[in-house]
């Protein structure tokens, strides 16, 4: 294994469509094992896919990464732009006689699967062309093909998986480059991450077949292997590929949801990768715990409870001017009216009352409404039947309680109290339309934070707004 201090990681996604929430796993175990080891973490674009790949796919994977905060070292790296470099690569293994070219249509190779199909035989395409004289090529188009071992086996010392063993029968001579000189995707990855000096290649369990072909060239170069770690796949709820009928599976939509990036992280880092039994955990922690050993084996299942329950833990204990940063970026990203800056000063004097039992911004905005919202509170329906005669009688005759009150939670809950004593009133029949003239909610943090919070004036004002009287 490579000196810690060696270690260099990369998350190489196509730029096909948005940054899929196991992309973003696979991008943060890379940047956890390097990060966590003073490595470096890098980022490569395979974007050789000119058809499919757009600019705009291409910015949604740098804003997805930037949001889980997964920061790489040096400029992301296009694949399309090394086109050249594949090229000199697969030449030079022509030369070294670990390639060959082959001239065979796509019509012939599949008259030869289809013979073969029909006798029973393996359908792996062996060409005439392998050991071809060259005197015998035509001048017509062509592919390079990489010589396979027809014999013997590979094995990948996988990290996760164990060792796994492929018979070289089953491997075939894959293309390296293809007639318009274009360089593959299994050729083109292999040049990549040697350039790059990538130590540890961690991916998705599906790619671990191609480890095994993959190697072939890093053994015709001569080139050392890289440390192979193959994560499970993420599955829905259900034990099925994750897809769009279990719900958002772009991380920008989780963004946009209200999630915080560390509550992400840490279900991430929690979705087919175990400390012991802890679930919340720090970036730091994480960091600090993250091996290989932790990672499971088996296809891990994507759980929105556990998601939001970690998201709540991660609202509560954040430091409130990072968390009213994140929120403002949150209404950014959504489209949202953006706060005043007297607004964002309310959300933040209210924020230790309000992130305590928030899993998601758009339920903590929800809660902020006492501050956010502006006078004369309109209430909601069921704020507006907490408002009835009685009720707002109620609070004509807590008012001077609460006027002659010491401004401070002691105060204004011995005030409450004394006035439910007078009047024999029980505290939740006071709190109600308390409530209610203050958030015009029925649902909001407790009646004396929101006192507190907003001001003496600020709550008088409301509840006599609340209570219909305009005198003074």
């Amino acid at each position: 294994m490579a000196d810690s201090t060696d270690v260099v990681t990369r998350i190489a996604p196509s730029p096909t469509g948005f940054m899929h929430i196991g992309t973003a796993r696979t991008a943060l175990f890379n940047w956890l094992y390097a990060r966590g080891r003073g490595g470096r973490f890098l980022l490569r674009i395979e974007d050789t896919d000119r058809a499919r790949s757009t600019p705009e796919a291409t910015e949604a994977i740098l804003r997805g990464m930037r949001w889980l905060g997964l920061d790489w070292d040096g400029d992301a790296v296009s694949q399309f732009a090394r086109v050249d470099r594949h090229a000199e690569v697969a030449q030079e293994l022509l030369a070294r006689g670990a390639a060959y070219r082959c001239f065979s249509t796509q019509e012939e190779i599949a008259a030869f699967r289809d013979a073969a199909k029909a006798e029973g035989k393996s359908t792996l395409f062996r060409s005439p062309w392998r050991d071809a004289d060259p005197s015998t090529h035509p001048d017509a188009p062509y592919v390079i093909r990489i010589k396979a071992p027809r014999e013997g086996e590979t094995v990948i010392d996988d990290q996760v998986q164990g060792p796994v063993t492929f018979r070289n029968t089953e491997l075939d001579d894959m293309i390296l480059l293809r007639s318009d000189g274009t360089p593959t995707y299994m050729h083109a990855v292999v040049v990549d991450d040697h350039d790059m000096g990538v130590t540890h290649v961690i991916r998705g369990d599906d790619h671990l077949a191609n480890a095994a072909r993959q190697s072939l060239i890093y053994a015709a170069m001569g080139w050392d292997l890289p440390i192979y770690a193959h994560i499970p796949l993420i599955l829905g709820p259900d034990g099925k590929k994750l897809s769009k009928r279990h719900g958002a599976t772009g991380v920008e939509e989780y963004q946009k949801m209200g999630y915080p990036a560390a509550g992400m992280r840490n279900y991430l880092a929690r979705l087919g990768w175990s400390h012991g039994d802890d679930e919340f955990f720090t970036d730091a922690q994480a960091l600090d715990w993250f091996d290989f050993d932790g990672i499971n084996k088996s296809a891990a299942r994507f759980d929105f409870k556990k998601l939001e329950n970690l998201c709540g833990q991660h609202i509560a204990a954040a430091e409130n001017d990072a968390l009213l940063a994140e929120i403002l970026s949150y209404l950014d990203v959504t489209g949202a009216e953006k706060l005043a800056p007297e607004k964002q000063d309310g959300l933040l004097r209210a924020m230790d009352c309000l992130k305590e039992r928030a899993k998601t911004f758009p339920e903590l905005i929800d809660k902020a409404y006492f501050v956010l919202g502006d006078r004369p509170f309109e209430p909601d329906e069921k704020a507006a039947k907490a408002l009835d005669p009685v009720s707002r009688g109620i609070l004509i005759e807590l008012t001077p309680h609460l006027q002659n009150a010491s401004w401070s939670r002691d105060g204004l809950e011995a005030a409450v109290a004394e006035f439910a004593e007078t009047t024999g009133l029980k505290l939740g029949k006071i709190a109600q339309p308390l409530r209610a003239a203050l958030a015009g909610r029925t649902v909001s943090p407790s009646v004396f934070d929101m006192m507190l919070v907003i001001g003496r004036e600020e709550s008088l004002g409301r509840i006599e707004d609340a209570a219909g009287r305009t005198e003074t």
